[in-house]
């Protein structure tokens, strides 16, 4: 419990810190409207410049997440990777699960002025924290560094704004040595729109194909599927968003993942945080592993 105990000290750390920052032109700052403008820099009014850490995704502690089906003997989908031992790992259906996420603008005004180009990291973990049988280890940590090129539009489509697009590099690996080893890389084409207190983003992928007999999941896109929707509610002190990925096969096939997290403003940056998910590839090691998930905690950065 102590280790808990200094993550919420770090991740508080990284909260009052981002609040003594206010004054600046920052996203950080909770009292400016939330826009996609905003947490992209798409006008000089919201552009603080290059080299300046801003939210990218949310950033978020479960002290509390339960799963229906925790991945104790994970498969992989290469023949040649396959799990020996037939013990099941004795994992806890309770968990903490938190995430760390951030970007940075490298080159701003690109491409005759119209394209940024922007740096980001995503951190997500999962901690049998609650597990003394098997000395409380991380289950699984997944790292997501990506490389993004933005662009301003202002199109009106059906009723909404679309306020930019975008194309990014996207790699995401867990770290770990075979057979437990995951890893793939993405190009991601990404369109952002806006209407009121509604955001939406597409981003279909197409997977960058590993070597023949090296490839840790190559059927990952069968289960985690091959572009996501996130859409994003704030109004007042509460923000809902969804999140949806799918195979698009329409038949007995069918995969993909689905996540509602709600929040709502304690004070300044602090609120409480519910999530729940379904599907596959809540983490790469659960790439292939139907789950239902249920979490509730506290998150510091939102989308929006």
């Amino acid at each position: 419990m102590k280790q808990l105990f200094a993550v919420v000290f770090i991740i508080f750390g990284c909260s009052l810190y981002a609040q003594r920052k206010i004054q600046q032109p920052s996203v950080f700052n909770t009292d400016r409207p939330k826009s996609m403008s905003q947490r992209w820099e798409l006008d000089t009014l919201s552009s603080p410049g290059t080299f300046i850490l801003t939210p990218y995704k949310p950033v978020y502690l479960l002290p509390l997440r339960w799963s229906s089906a925790p991945n104790g003997m994970p498969r992989s989908g290469n023949p040649g990777e396959q799990y020996n031992n037939t013990n099941n790992l004795d994992l806890n259906n309770l968990e903490a699960k938190f995430q760390l996420s951030f970007k940075m603008k490298i080159f701003q005004g690109l491409f005759w002025g119209h394209g940024d180009l922007w740096g980001a990291y995503t951190q997500k973990s999962h901690w049998q924290v609650y597990n003394a049988t098997l000395s409380r280890p991380f289950r699984e940590i997944n790292y997501e560094p990506e490389l993004i090129l933005n662009f301003a539009t202002n199109v009106d489509f059906f009723g909404l704004k679309n306020r930019l697009i975008g194309v990014s590099f996207n790699h995401q690996s867990n770290g770990r040595d075979l057979p437990y080893s995951r890893s793939w890389n993405r190009i991601i084409v990404q369109a952002g729109f806006e209407s009121g207190d509604w955001q939406l983003y597409l981003r279909p992928w197409f997977r960058v194909p590993d070597k023949r007999g090296t490839d840790d999941n190559p059927d990952i896109t069968h289960y985690i599927g091959r572009g996501e929707a996130i859409g994003i509610y704030c109004h007042g002190n509460y923000t809902l968003t969804l999140t949806g990925s799918s195979n698009f096969q329409m038949n007995k096939t069918f995969r993909g993942y689905a996540e509602a997290a709600l929040s709502y403003k304690i004070k300044g940056n602090l609120r409480g945080y519910f999530q729940v998910t379904h599907g596959y590839g809540e983490t790469l090691i659960d790439y292939n592993n139907r789950q239902t998930t249920v979490g509730a905690g506290i998150s510091l950065i939102e989308w929006l």
